[in-house]
């Protein structure tokens, strides 16, 4: 596999014994869709499909009305998320992703209520009936906040990657969102660099994470 920005993937050659191998656009890898552009959106729209399939499957306890609503909460965060979330943290979540992912949460909630798109309820008044706030994006950036911890602290090789800047002059048009830009604007006001020293102090970038998320952001 060759990742590149370019929409057609350079050609390269590789061959092993005198067989040359296949050159691919996308393959799994640890449960994980890697594609050759270099973006998750790919491996998130499969994530949510496989989540949609397993909230199918459990259809007759999520949205039995006679089981009370914080207990099916309970089962969607327990088995249905989790499928959702898999390998979340090495996501580069961009606006409409994001936007996606919320739509992906008041799907879990609006079948759960048994609310009918005809209804034309408000996904506040959704939000509401289930007495819920939003967390799915939240839970992941924190899920990423708290990996990006263990990465920076650990000082190998995955520290090196994160870090590390490419020589050269920066290609046209506008730059891809990077893990740590979308990291540094959930955390609030302050440049990478300020990330960088404060999660050497494990217990002040564990504050951090939890007054933001607590925040709702």
């Amino acid at each position: 596999m060759v990742i590149s920005r370019k929409q057609e993937s350079p050609k390269c050659d590789i061959f092993i014994n005198k067989v040359k191998l296949k050159q691919a656009e996308k393959f799994k890898y640890l449960g994980t869709i890697i594609s050759n552009d270099g973006k998750t959106s790919r491996e998130i729209s499969a994530r949510t499909a496989q989540a949609k399939i397993n909230f199918q499957k459990m259809k007759i306890i999520l949205t039995n009305k006679h089981i009370f609503i914080e207990t099916r909460k309970r089962a969607l965060q327990c088995y249905i998320e989790p499928v959702l979330m898999y390998g979340c943290e090495a996501w580069t979540i961009s606006k409409q992703i994001q936007n996606k992912l919320k739509a992906t949460e008041m799907w879990f909630l609006r079948r759960m209520l048994r609310i009918l798109w005809t209804a034309k309820k408000t996904n506040e008044r959704v939000l509401n009936e289930a007495n819920k706030r939003r967390s799915l994006a939240r839970t992941i950036r924190k899920r990423q906040a708290i990996f990006l911890g263990h990465v920076m602290r650990r000082g190998k090789l995955e520290y090196l990657v994160t870090t590390g800047k490419f020589e050269g002059k920066r290609s046209r048009g506008r730059q891809r969102e990077k893990i740590m830009d979308g990291l540094a604007t959930w955390l609030g006001p302050g440049k990478v660099s300020d990330i960088l020293a404060a999660v050497k102090d494990r217990d002040l970038w564990r504050d951090m994470i939890t007054n933001v998320y607590k925040q709702g952001t």
